[in-house]
């Protein structure tokens, strides 16, 4: 019987099967969909995404994630790549956990995925943005409760709770072969309207060089 518990995400939602004896949670396989930072994009699936295009120019579109070194090169050598999940197998829209979401892939000279950004989207509609913060501790569960490093941030002078809430925090954890970095926030800035307001979870997944 095992004795940890394996998480994998299908069509954009954390889902967590199997059943465990122990506490301990094992390293997810993927981290969107087929997507894990580490291996080759090449086999990433072209099936269930949609959208692909050069996150530098967005006109420049992709036919296919084997056409990935059409996109130019960064300072850093990577090519950052805009994605979204297709409509015929997410009819909701790109979402992950139930948050609509901005998707970046970067990948290496060598066809790596070596890093990939997750991003609630600040355009949803005013009923899912105003729960983007959410995502952040939906994540963390993902990955496993344990090993989190946080730090939080204190209020600018021009910031305020919204709610009698205020949030600015980052968590990272460090995998055999990932760093994950978590950022959230939750603030409205002074003097402007109830509905304008930051409600963000950003998440950061690179590649653990070794």
């Amino acid at each position: 019987m095992k004795s940890a518990r394996r998480a994998v995400m299908s069509v954009g939602v954390f889902l967590a099967v199997g059943m465990q004896a122990a506490v301990a949670q094992v390293e997810p396989e993927y981290d969107v969909r087929d997507i894990t930072v580490g291996r080759p994009v090449h086999i990433v699936s072209d099936a269930g995404y949609a959208n692909l295009c050069c996150a530098r120019d967005p006109k420049a579109k992709l036919p296919a994630w084997s056409a990935w070194d059409e996109c130019p090169a960064e300072r850093d050598g990577l090519r950052a790549i805009h994605f979204e999940f297709d409509p015929e197998t997410s009819r909701e829209g790109t979402l992950i956990a139930g948050h609509p979401v901005l998707l970046t892939v970067f990948i290496d000279g060598k066809g790596i995925v070596s890093g990939l950004d997750i991003e609630t989207d600040p355009n949803a509609r005013l009923y899912a943005r105003k729960k983007a913060f959410l995502l952040a501790a939906q994540v963390r569960s993902r990955y496993g409760g344990e090993g989190w490093t946080c730090t939080e941030g204190k209020t600018q002078a021009d910031e305020q709770p919204v709610g009698g809430v205020f949030i600015r925090d980052t968590c990272r954890k460090s995998l055999p072969d990932r760093l994950l970095t978590v950022e959230r926030n939750l603030f409205r800035r002074a003097g402007r309207d109830l509905r304008d307001f930051v409600d963000r979870t950003y998440v950061r997944i690179t590649r653990e060089m070794q």
